[in-house]
């Protein structure tokens, strides 16, 4: 099936939906469980499988002291590197990443409007604009986890915005100033969205656990977990 078809102008939360709705977390975050429908996840992982085969393959960054992320990456519209954006990956082979989907665009202003809806209306006002430029795709294996860290490497401090698929993890999402408490671990499913903005924009935030084998049927992930993160980078 197209993009179009998947991701109409017109995309609205399936009826599954959580009856919860949209969950204000802290100030600009907001999580919208079951956003994603089961046929837009197996979709977007198939797009997952042909991004991971280049040009930039999937890798696990390594970071300044040396140490090898345990989650692995492969990245579209910029190159992210610790702690840096480039065009080419400079520290895989040097080749220019992949374009920024058009339709990852509207999906993502559409996903602003799904989190605005009945908890932040301040990010409804920032929905028509957004325009995302790079995506940090990430696959969590059995035992991989990201630590507590801001996403500050970019120059616009408009929201991020996060999408699951497969195995359901522990999000921890903190505050502004430090890596310990206060937090809140937050059950991310497949199908979840995840937005933050405004007052946490830059908020620590981690995935301290996976939860293998909870993959949902039909989603396209047998094992393990997709987690798309789109940014303005704010780079010319």
């Amino acid at each position: 099936m197209s993009e179009d078809a998947l991701f109409p102008r017109e995309l609205v939360a399936p009826a599954d939906v959580s009856p919860s709705g949209p969950r204000e977390i802290a100030p600009g975050a907001v999580h919208v469980p079951g956003w994603l429908t089961l046929e837009q996840q197996q979709w977007i992982v198939a797009r997952f499988e042909e991004w991971s085969q280049g040009p930039v393959p999937l890798r696990a960054a390594t970071l300044p002291g040396g140490r090898r992320m345990s989650v692995r990456t492969v990245c579209l519209g910029w190159h992210w590197q610790p702690y840096r954006y480039t065009r080419e990956a400079t520290d895989v082979n040097g080749l220019p990443v992949l374009d920024f989907p058009d339709w990852m665009v509207r999906l993502g202003r559409k996903a602003l409007e799904a989190a605005s809806s009945g908890a932040d209306p301040s990010l409804s006002g920032l929905s028509a604009k957004y325009t995302p430029d790079a995506a940090l795709v990430n696959f969590y294996s059995d035992g991989a986890a990201m630590g507590m860290h801001q996403d500050k490497d970019e120059l616009s401090d408009a929201p991020v915005v996060s999408l699951s698929i497969g195995d359901e993890c522990v999000f921890r999402f903190g505050n502004t100033l430090t890596r310990t408490k206060p937090y809140t671990d937050v059950h991310l499913r497949s199908g979840d969205l995840f937005v933050f903005g405004g007052p946490s924009r830059f908020a620590y935030h981690g995935i301290p656990k996976v939860l293998p084998g909870t993959a949902p049927d039909g989603c396209g992930l047998s094992g393990g977990r997709i987690n798309i993160t789109m940014r303005v980078t704010g780079l010319s």
